[in-house]
């Protein structure tokens, strides 16, 4: 049996989009094993995707060396006997506890100086591979030279059951069409359409009938709150209040999805849920969300894609020229909507 240790990404959209890799590398070892190392804030996650069978927890803060630490866990790594690893991120760091736990094959992109850490070390052709899910699918062959096309749409599951139990935890009911907003974006500001954007929306939907959540994690409880005041009571604010495996079994039930450029985007675009996804500082050139019920919202101005935080020219027009009626224009009718 092959056993397998897949470093993961820092990002839960990235982790999303690393599935297809995932599956890739069951078809070629049938009877693998595969374990990741992954931040704890991608286990709920992780947990849910067939092709994982162990999520061991990634204990070091995002930048941090931490040598030690991590030659002792590489150490206590060597007692499952890894045959291959496989690393996502492209810092040194990442590649250290493969080497360390003395995984014998180890298979990542060039990256920060790795040719010492990674004995199959691969140089990325951005051309070639310009999305994100290409170049994690690419890592999973055997040889540089070969891609098999089409790669597979990311996909998850949640079952009737566990939707029922999470609509019970939060006291929620799908009487009505339901409008899920995932108004967050962890890299900053720039990624995000206007509070006061959201809030019209969540009116005009109220008004057609549909029943809107917000969701996000507890760092998009400020601006979930600002909406909801701005809204004026046409939607239930749970950012902040569910977990990602409760986002998750949300998300399933959503008629509609209007987010921005997030983690919460690729988990609905696994979910096969109809969505707006709203770009501005960022591109979809490079990780759009992957369904064919994913609308992608953007306006092609001189100035985007930017990829800073905050908007350098202050005017911030890749966003508030995007209006809600705009996104209202987008909207798919409610029969085109059911699963």
């Amino acid at each position: 049996m092959q056993k397998i240790l897949v470093v993961a990404p820092s990002w839960v959209g990235d982790c999303m989009l690393m599935q297809p890799m995932l599956q890739r590398l069951k078809q070629r070892f049938p009877s693998s094993r595969i374990d990741l190392f992954a931040p704890p804030w991608t286990v709920s996650l992780l947990r849910q995707i067939p092709e994982i069978d162990e999520v061991i927890v990634n204990p070091f803060a995002h930048g941090a060396l931490q040598l030690k630490a991590r030659y002792r866990l590489g150490v206590q790594l060597r007692a499952a006997r890894y045959d291959a690893a496989y690393v996502l991120p492209n810092s040194l760091k990442s590649a250290l506890v493969p080497v360390f736990a003395r995984i014998p094959q180890r298979i990542g992109f060039v990256g920060e100086m790795r040719y010492g850490l990674l004995n199959d070390a691969r140089k990325l052709d951005k051309q070639k591979l310009p999305l994100m899910v290409q170049r994690f699918a690419q890592l999973a062959e055997a040889t540089p030279e070969v891609l098999p096309h089409p790669i597979p749409q990311p996909r998850l599951k949640v079952t009737e059951e566990q939707r029922q139990q999470v609509l019970r935890k939060f006291d929620l009911t799908v009487a009505q069409p339901v409008a899920v907003f995932c108004p967050g974006a962890e890299y900053g500001p720039a990624k995000r359409w206007p509070v006061a954007y959201y809030a019209q929306l969540a009116q005009e939907l109220h008004e057609r009938g549909y029943a809107v959540w917000l969701l996000g994690s507890s760092k998009d409880k400020e601006v979930s709150t600002q909406i909801a005041a701005l809204s004026e009571g046409s939607c239930r604010n749970l950012c902040g209040e569910t977990d990602l495996s409760d986002a998750i079994a949300l998300l399933s039930r959503a008629d509609l999805v209007v987010s921005n450029d997030s983690g919460l985007m690729h988990i609905a675009a696994a979910l096969d849920r109809p969505m707006l996804a709203i770009f501005g500082s960022s591109s979809p050139q490079f990780i759009p969300p992957l369904s064919d019920k994913a609308q992608v919202l953007k306006l092609d101005l001189p100035c985007s894609p930017c990829f800073k935080r905050e908007c350098p020219l202050g005017h911030f027009n890749c966003m508030m020229q995007l209006t809600p009626d705009t996104i209202l224009r987008h909207i798919p009718p409610l029969s085109a909507t059911q699963p």
